[in-house]
């Protein structure tokens, strides 16, 4: 991975960035100026002394290679941010990354200095500590009988809750659903703190956004009722969870939010890291990391949590291919793992998950809520579709059509409000492309793209990329397609460009004359 002319991106640096500042900031330091005594290592490793405000440069290391700790690449940098990576990271990365299109001088191959060592010895001693902590033999709870009466209590305030809940969706309906938007958040948000006093976390999660939907926009109260019923239903799962197959029960108690561990043998395999983004609101900060097995052809998603406003500790480069082992969670429908050990540095590869047509795709996504009847989407990658706008006048809104035939996907109301749908527009150029997404009860959304016989990768998360650019790229496409004969079975409309303000007059412009003397006979 660290060899020379097998490094990284640029694409896949930025995509380590926790907001968009940084990126914008990391940008700026991806050249030769502010560095000094730059080098790698064949180990995985990336150093130099970047030039800040102070006097002394700020001493900025990367271990690419991070083995250790299973968290994407490591950084050390003596500057005051407490971002991570932050913006000397990132420009170090960038530099590193330039060095595969150019010659090695800026950041040549070396033997790192003191400090640097010191910092790779003090991880190094660390990884070996928590090696020999994690094949040790698990060791029983002190007390077997305290911890199976605490599980007890626990499970009996969640059935006082379940109950309290259930009795407060039974007086909504009897009230009607009109009632609710009369009743003001406040009350779900009381009935979601009352579910926090019980111990069940998922269920106060799902009141509270049952308790937005009232006054929402057109068809709220049919959408009410959807999330009262699948509330209802998650409540009677709880009280019959004996009953249910255990596979069941698992993700019951799992969208209860009972805390889960992974269980089971560690699956190795050359993963993929297909996409990552983050969801944010006012308490924390998620992010999803999908992940393709290239031998187990197995699809597994990585989650990683930080406080409100901090990016997750968790981040890979997306595009490269990880040698680790994965241990699943419990559940039926279950996709979520831990990252365990990594077995060497991501590098590149050929592989890509293979693709369904999309009526396979929504025909997936029924069959897996049958066993997990709350998933909102489910991981799929779609072959020879084409992004078009939606048949019809008065839509504004795209889709994924397949090339040969005439089904076609939704995208998601919130996919199209992005940027990145431009660039796949841009990407697909009128022909049939491979997108890889989430389908769900709301549509597609695409979250990396192939095109076709190509290894450029398009991914929604770019929002460093100028707009007007994939824009002009977008209209550029449609045209080269229509001259080549790709056109898919409905017409490709250009993409409308961003609205732009109107150019300003010059005191000596014409039209300014024209305009004042206009102005002049009103009064």
């Amino acid at each position: 991975m660290t060899q020379q002319g097998v490094r990284w991106t640029a694409d896949q640096v930025l995509a380590l960035a926790p907001d968009a500042p940084s990126r914008k900031a990391g940008s700026k330091l991806g050249v030769a100026g502010p560095w000094s005594e730059a080098g790698s290592s064949g180990e995985g490793t990336v150093w130099g002394l970047c030039k800040g405000s102070g006097s002394k440069p700020y001493q900025t290391i990367v271990d690419i290679a991070d083995i250790t700790g299973g968290a994407g690449p490591a950084y050390k940098c003596s500057c005051p941010s407490r971002k991570f990576p932050c913006k000397h990271a990132l420009g170090l990365l960038l530099l590193w990354t330039a060095g595969g299109e150019a010659p090695f001088g800026s950041v040549p191959d070396a033997r790192p200095p003191v400090w640097a060592e010191e910092w790779l010895a003090g991880r190094r001693k660390r990884a070996e500590t928590k090696r020999t902590s994690d094949t040790a033999p698990a060791t029983p709870p002190a007390d077997p009988e305290a911890a199976r009466r605490r599980a007890e209590r626990r499970a009996e305030r969640v059935t006082a809750g379940v109950t309290e809940l259930e009795q407060r969706l039974s007086d909504l309906l009897r009230g009607g659903i009109a009632s609710a938007e009369q009743a003001g958040y406040g009350l779900w948000e009381e009935t979601a703190a009352r579910m926090v006093d019980a111990q069940a976390p998922g269920l106060a999660s799902r009141v509270r956004e049952l308790g937005s939907i009232p006054s929402s926009g057109p068809g709220w109260p049919v959408r009410m009722l959807e999330e009262c019923a699948l509330l209802h239903l998650l409540d009677q799962g709880w009280l019959h969870r004996e009953q249910l197959p255990e596979a069941l029960a698992a993700t019951v108690r799992s969208r209860t939010g009972l805390p889960t561990s992974a269980q089971g043998p560690p699956v190795r395999d050359r993963w993929l890291v297909l996409a990552q983004y983050d969801t944010a609101d006012s308490k924390l900060t998620t992010r999803r990391i999908w992940l393709h097995g290239a031998e187990s052809g197995r699809t597994a998603l990585l989650l990683s949590y930080g406080a409100a406003g901090r990016a997750p500790a968790l981040a890979l480069p997306v595009g490269l291919a990880l040698d680790a082992e994965l241990t699943a969670y419990p559940g039926a429908g279950q996709l979520r793992a831990d990252l365990g050990e990594q077995f060497g540095a991501p590098a590149p590869a050929a592989t890509r998950p293979p693709g369904v047509r999309t009526e396979q795709a929504a025909r997936r996504y029924g069959e897996v809520l049958r066993d997990d009847p709350w998933l909102d989407s489910w991981p799929v990658t779609l072959s020879e579709v084409i992004p078009t706008p939606h048949p019809g006048p008065a839509s504004d809104g795209w889709q994924l059509a397949d090339a040969g035939g005439e089904m076609a996907l939704p995208i998601t109301p919130s996919a199209t409000s992005r940027s990145g749908l431009w660039r796949l527009v841009a990407l697909s150029g009128g022909a049939s492309v491979t997108v890889f997404g989430e389908c769900g009860h709301e549509g597609f959304t695409p979250l990396t793209a192939w095109p076709r016989g190509g290894e450029r990768r398009w991914r929604c998360a770019d929002h460093h990329a100028s707009e007007e650019r994939w824009v002009r790229a977008a209209h550029h496409g449609a045209r080269q397609a229509r001259r080549d004969n790709a056109t898919p079975q409905r017409p490709l409309k250009a993409p409308q460009r961003p609205p732009q303000r109107a150019p300003r007059c010059s005191p000596t412009d014409p039209r300014r004359r024209i305009q004042g003397s206009r102005s002049s006979r009103k009064t």
